[in-house]
Order: C-alpha cells, then sequence, then structure tokens
C-alpha cells in the first residue's frame, strides 16, 4: 500500500466552496480509479486555507500512471483547481509501522 500526501492551500475565504468541491472530486474521479483504496481529508485548524489530502492506493502506479496519465485527473483538477492558491506538494510513503 501506498500512501499519497497531497498539501494543498487554497485561496483564502473560498473553504465552504472549497470542501464541497474536494468531496466531490475525490468521489467522482479518484474513489474510481484503478487500485484506490480509500482517503482522508483534513482541514487546517490554524491554517484554515491548508487541507491534507491522503490517499491510499494500492500500488505507487496506480496513481503516478493509472490516474494521473487518464482523464480522470483532468477531470479532478477541473473540479478543485480553480481553488488552489499554489500547486500542491504531493509525496508518496510506505508504511514503516503503525499501531491499532
Amino acid at each position: 500500500m501506498i500512501l499519497e500526501l497531497a498539501d494543498i492551500r487554497i485561496q483564502p475565504g473560498k473553504q465552504a466552496e472549497f470542501d464541497a468541491a474536494i468531496q466531490r472530486g475525490v468521489a467522482e474521479t479518484i474513489a474510481k480509479s484503478r487500485g484506490y483504496l480509500g482517503h482522508q481529508v483534513q482541514k487546517g485548524v490554524e491554517s484554515p486555507e491548508r487541507y491534507l489530502l491522503m490517499v491510499r492506493w494500492a500500488t505507487l502506479e496506480n496513481h503516478t500512471v493509472d490516474f494521473r496519465e487518464s482523464p480522470a485527473f483532468a477531470q479532478w483538477r477541473g473540479i478543485v483547481g480553480p481553488f488552489f492558491a499554489s500547486p500542491p506538494q504531493v509525496e508518496h510513503f510506505a508504511l514503516l509501522d503503525q499501531s491499532s
């Protein structure tokens, strides 16, 4: 399992609109993609324009190839992209340890 972590900064004052857009975008695009295992969206408390999108993928290629090179990626960016203050910072992680 690979964890994609996207650190998203949006334009100030757009939180309510972005809340709806990111939920719709995930449901309509990412969640239907090959290798999608689940996700979480976290909103910043101290920084209300900051969001963390965490998507669990079966493999790295499910994100970098199957999703990013598909029409669904353009659809995703069309839904959430207009809110971005800057391009999201995206990294991938492999699980080392966890508790229950």
